[in-house]
């Protein structure tokens, strides 16, 4: 029996419709259904947990820097209250650690990685914790599993945080804890589905490198991406990073457009990527409703880069080389993705038309198209030695994409022998792509000879990234 007035974690229907809501990024309905819920039981713990939920799907999808000053004390406030709640239910820890991972990521958003670090480290032995002391309480597994996955694929350049913080990793154990979650039907699994979900597809996309087993589970499982947004965000995110384009753009047109679910700039910039993946005018009005409304700093500088490449595909020289010139003074350079395009920016010269068309007609799946814009061309026709590398590497991604993976790895080792002492990412990327196809050989050894090529070149762009995805190679063939 609890005594009058003392704290409780009780998850009852309520706080469990408002979960779904909320994970839904129905967050209007999901704070309404949270404040009945106080109203009847201010002891109630569950409400004040789900509410970080909602301040973090804000924060992190709209980065808007007003609300972070205005939010950050709530981690503190928080993690105090969660505390106060019985030490013998798994809530205890398990609210904490959820907590922590959220700001984890938002600290990420807003620049703070120091920050970002100490809350990953605390979410990941308190998870850990929550899993060893409570092993019928499925949901501890959920959290663990993926950041276990994570910190297994720490690039080198930031071994030293992973070493500071203990944290140590496996791919190969935290996908099984994953599975097995997903395999459980007790309560908790049940409710903690759909967000199990969310981290598991990216996990299996980005650090398994199994695309076509990503698409496969969200067909398999029919996952509501018209009225869960969180779906739609996942399944178009991954269609664009997947030269699938046109089903991305598919995907959000049909999405349901109720006022109550975040207003999220993001969709503007999603479809203006995939849109300028075809070549299409429509990509201009989204990426510059994106760069009106978005309050945050990630991926401000790419969209001005992509904005200018629309302008210099149209000929509009002038706008192109206003756009340029912002991307020096607007946003951050905390992805990959930015700094590449301040590199470009101070660079001052343009892209070759004729690869700048193939490779974006490449990156959006249309293969054929792009192939047949190249037909006719050779390495001869080209004058520098990045836009002779640069080819080579555009014909290995087409010919991959059309699965005509012997005249793909033989371009992409042309990418690699034409451009290893260059600092474009072409090389590196090219030794990647053979890793991933001898991996679908079941070739392992061929495949971690060109994984470690991959790690081996030096001072490339999209250096952090490149390697991740080389050392998850890796760790996928050796089986760690």
């Amino acid at each position: 029996m609890l005594s009058v007035g003392q704290k409780h974690y009780d998850f009852n229907n309520t706080c469990r419709q408002a979960y779904r809501s909320i994970i839904a990024l129905r967050l209007e309905e999901g704070s309404r259904l949270l404040e009945t819920e106080k109203r009847r039981d201010p002891n109630n713990l569950i409400p004040f947990f789900l509410d970080n939920y909602i301040d973090f799907f804000q924060l992190f999808f709209n980065e808007d820097a007003g609300q972070y000053a205005a939010w950050k004390g709530r981690l503190d406030q928080r993690l105090e209250l969660m505390s106060e709640g019985p030490e013998n239910s798994p809530f205890h820890l398990f609210t904490r650690s959820v907590i922590h991972f959220q700001w984890a990521a938002i600290q990420i958003k807003f620049g703070n990685n120091w920050d970002a670090g100490w809350d990953f480290r605390r979410s990941f032995l308190q998870s850990r914790d929550c899993a060893k002391r409570f092993p019928d309480f499925a949901a501890a597994t959920m959290l663990s599993g993926a950041m276990q996955v994570v910190a297994g694929t720490i690039p080198d350049s930031y071994k030293w945080l992973s070493s500071l913080l203990g944290i140590k990793g496996s791919i190969a154990a935290g996908m099984k804890q994953l599975d097995r979650f997903l395999a459980t039907d007790d309560e908790w699994a049940e409710l903690y589905r759909d967000e199990a979900i969310f981290y598991y597809l990216y996990l299996k996309f980005y650090i398994e490198n199994k695309p076509d087993e990503v698409f496969a589970f969200i067909r398999q499982h029919q996952l509501d991406a018209r009225n869960n947004h969180l779906y739609t965000y996942l399944y178009a995110n991954l269609c664009i990073n997947d030269h699938r384009s046109a089903m991305a753009l598919q995907i959000m047109q049909q999405m349901n457009n109720a006022p109550d679910y975040l207003d999220m700039p993001v969709w503007d910039l999603e479809m203006g990527y995939a849109s300028l993946n075809h070549l299409e005018p429509g990509a201009e009005n989204h990426l510059k409703l994106f760069l009106q409304r978005f309050k945050g700093k990630f991926y401000v500088k790419d969209a001005l880069l992509k904005l200018s490449w629309f302008y210099y595909l149209k000929g509009e020289l002038a706008r192109a080389d206003s756009c340029r010139q912002m991307v020096l003074r607007k946003g951050g350079i905390e992805a990959d993705a930015d700094r590449q395009a301040v590199k470009e920016a101070k660079s001052r010269i343009w892209p070759n038309k004729l690869l700048l068309q193939a490779r974006l007609l490449s990156d959006g799946g249309y293969f054929g198209e792009a192939l047949q814009l190249l037909q006719g061309t050779s390495s001869s026709g080209f004058v520098t030695a990045e836009e002779k590398c640069e080819y080579a590497y555009r014909l290995g991604r087409i010919y991959d994409g059309l699965t005509r993976n012997d005249e793909a790895i033989e371009a992409y080792l042309t990418a690699i022998k034409t451009g290893q002492q260059l600092r474009e990412y072409f090389a590196a990327r090219a030794a990647l792509q053979i890793g991933y196809i001898y991996e679908q050989r079941g070739d392992k050894i061929r495949a971690i000879a060109f994984f470690e090529k991959c790690l081996s070149l030096k001072d490339h762009d999209y250096k952090n990234s490149l390697d991740q995805r080389a050392k998850a190679g890796l760790a996928r063939c050796k089986g760690e």
